[in-house]
């Protein structure tokens, strides 16, 4: 499949991921008086990997993440040389998907623009007012753990058809665990889209969301080529 084609299949997964999990947070997790809450937009999030997962997996392997694109680079199984064509389609996506959702969400009276639009943090900006030192161990484990799920759901040895059930499901799994400390990011894409538009702290606290995701999926990827190997 040629370059062209693939990225713009990544620009239109990632869009989806963050305009589905974010626009779940923004939009749905208090609506009205009883929204959906924590649950709720884990799913959200969760879903958005797997419908895409089965829509554009034949076409570019349905990344939708720079520290996929990394981690699977480093496992063996994606092209160096392609891997900041994929890093810009999936950040232009996601920052897209921002602004789309923040179209929306002004279209209420009362709307906050400089509300967190589903924006990453930590310290005072974090959900649960978890420290930095929590947010990044946090980012690096759960994106090292997504990798492993992904590297090992994809295996040639693995049963067939199934990988994006588990993505999407140890995506999901991801999202319960660690909203309440980071707002999750596992994902330096889906941070950048939504601190772009929000800007001020969401902007000074990104460099996280891109070091700890990234040294997280390059760890899982070194490890899983350990791990499984035949020899």
């Amino acid at each position: 499949m040629r370059l062209g084609n693939r990225t713009m299949a990544e620009f239109i997964g990632t869009f989806w991921l963050v305009l589905g999990g974010c626009g779940s947070a923004v939009l749905a997790a208090a609506f009205p008086n009883l929204g959906i809450g924590l649950l709720g937009i884990s799913l959200a999030f969760g879903l958005t990997v797997l419908t895409m997962a089965y829509a554009i997996g034949h076409v570019s392997g349905c990344h939708l993440n720079p520290a996929v694109t990394v981690g699977l680079a480093v496992g063996g199984r994606f092209t160096w040389g392609d891997v900041v064509p994929y890093v810009i389609a999936q950040v232009l996506g996601a920052v897209a998907a921002a602004g789309t959702l923040y179209f929306i969400a002004s279209g209420k009276a009362g709307f906050d623009p400089a509300g967190r639009l589903g924006s990453n943090g930590y310290g005072e900006y974090s959900p649960g007012g978890y420290s930095l030192g929590a947010g990044f161990t946090t980012e690096v484990v759960m994106t090292f753990m997504f990798l492993i799920i992904i590297l090992g759901a994809t295996d040639a040895r693995a049963p067939q058809g199934f990988a994006p059930i588990a993505i999407g499901l140890g995506l999901t799994l991801i999202h319960l665990i660690s909203i309440p400390v980071t707002g999750t990011s596992v994902n330096p894409a889906r941070s950048t889209g939504p601190a772009l538009i929000v800007g001020g702290w969401a902007l000074s606290q990104l460099w996280l969301f891109w070091i700890a995701p990234l040294l997280g999926a390059a760890l899982a990827g070194l490890a899983y080529r350990r791990i499984a190997a035949e020899k």
